[in-house]
């Protein structure tokens, strides 16, 4: 028996935190000027690094590891950290600068990302180049289960996983079973994924035996109405386990107070510098097109499934559908002027009001009207989790493809996921990428912005 299958980068981890333990060693002598020679001062700081490091699992990077969720937690190392240094500066307060504190935590900082980010993006050139640092992976399910799992592995070569067999259990599982294992064994396999809807209770032991004692990586597909496939954890009452099914990060007061800020600087921004000189001009364009007040409110559904009036520039000539029937593309009822505004998105500019007054976010699912809530809440499954946080004037979905006009089941359905997604995997990092995105294919220019 192989102790180790497959070309795994065991030195990776081991070279970045020595880098990273030079660089702010060094950094510390010809910056701030640490009295290095007083040993405890170099342990110090490297002590401190590698166990916040550990900690918050900074040097945990696998290839399916996002962008995002590195710049997150690099965001954190250095929060954490920069305490430590200036802990360490005011102990040492006759000899050190705060100006330098901040170079040095600044230069280093900068270094080590950029270090870190050219090993990242270095191994998926390496890997769709070369083929190197894969891992050889095999599948085993039905048709319908593994799909997904197929199309992502054979259409991101850049995560290293090289599929070799798919193994489709039909009637006789046992013997697809056998010769899964036969074919792992033989050809060095890495990793196994198995649908769970396809295994019962003993098959799945039975994997979970073979993996264990010939040191292969086994994981399960779970289908989507089993447990499993939720973001669910753990709380303790007492002594007695009890089973969290949804980990909503916006549901801690630390993560809300930090989105309450930034909605309330972004939206003063925004108002300020841009609606105070804007609304004058689309309010004169609007009123020489058509009759009618400048501003289109509607009541939608908010944190809660509470209910609250939604402002946006009138984009349409006044009607009794405006309030039943979603804009459609070529719709007869969109203006000139509301023809633009929906086109570049200024119609929803009014709604940073919203998010001001404390109804809406900058970034969260986008609101619905009341008739498309009752019709999708019986319809699509999951679909008014999303009202567990406020809803915003762009989200993920939106900036995923899914956004205006509800062509069918598989618009909405998506856009639940996408949702769902980042209610579970917040940060205000996320909500800066998101914004970001949204500026972009506002300047590109959106199909579904109609």
């Amino acid at each position: 028996m192989r102790t180790k299958t497959g070309r795994y980068s065991g030195y990776i981890r081991p070279f970045s935190y020595l880098i990273d333990l030079i660089i702010i060693n060094l950094f510390a002598v010809y910056i701030i000027d640490f009295p290095v020679h007083q040993i405890i001062f170099p342990l110090a700081l490297s002590f401190a690094w590698v166990s916040i490091a550990v900690h918050l699992g900074f040097y945990e990077v696998y290839r399916y590891t996002k962008v995002i969720a590195i710049l997150n937690c690099a965001l954190k190392q250095y929060v954490l950290f920069s305490l430590v240094v200036f802990a360490l500066a005011f102990f040492y307060s006759k000899r050190i600068s705060l100006p330098s504190v901040v170079v040095f935590i600044s230069s280093s900082f900068l270094v080590i990302l950029t270090i870190k980010f050219s090993i990242y993006f270095f191994l998926k050139k390496f890997r769709v180049l070369y083929g190197g640092n894969s891992r050889r992976v095999v599948l085993m399910g039905n048709s319908k289960s593994v799909a997904p799992l197929q199309n992502f592995f054979t259409d991101n070569l850049d995560y290293g996983y090289k599929l070799m067999h798919i193994f489709d259990i039909g009637s006789d599982k046992k013997c697809q079973i056998n010769q899964m294992l036969d074919f792992v064994l033989l050809n060095r396999i890495d990793e196994m994924y198995c649908s769970m809807i396809d295994l019962s209770q003993q098959q799945m032991r039975d994997l979970i035996y073979f993996a264990d004692n010939n040191l292969k990586t086994l994981k399960f597909i779970p289908d989507d109405k089993q447990i499993f496939f939720r973001n669910f954890m753990f709380e303790y009452y007492d002594y007695i386990p009890v089973l969290k099914l949804r980990n909503i990060r916006l549901d801690d007061n630390f993560n809300k107070a930090v989105k309450r800020i930034f909605d309330v600087v972004f939206s003063t921004i925004i108002i300020v510098g841009i609606l105070s000189w804007l609304i004058p001009i689309i309010g004169i364009l609007i009123k020489s097109e058509t009759k009618g007040p400048i501003f289109f409110k509607q009541k939608r559904n908010g944190l809660n499934n509470k209910e609250f009036y939604c402002y946006k520039f009138r984009s349409m000539k006044l009607n009794d559908e405006a309030h039943i029937n979603l804009a459609s593309k070529n719709d007869e009822r969109i203006t000139k002027i509301g023809a633009f505004i929906r086109k570049t998105s200024i119609d929803e500019l009014p709604q940073f009001f919203n998010v001001l007054m404390g109804n809406m976010s900058v970034v969260g699912p986008r609101p619905h009207m009341l008739s498309v809530t009752e019709v999708y809440a019986l319809k699509i499954n999951k679909f008014m989790v999303r009202h567990f946080v406020k809803p915003g004037i762009t989200g993920l979905a939106q900036t995923s493809g899914f956004r205006g006009e509800v062509e069918s089941d598989k618009d909405i359905i998506n856009r639940v996921k996408y949702d769902i997604f980042y209610m579970e995997n917040w940060s205000i990092l996320l909500d800066i990428k998101i914004i970001f995105d949204t500026i972009c294919n506002t300047l590109k220019g959106d199909d579904k912005a109609y």
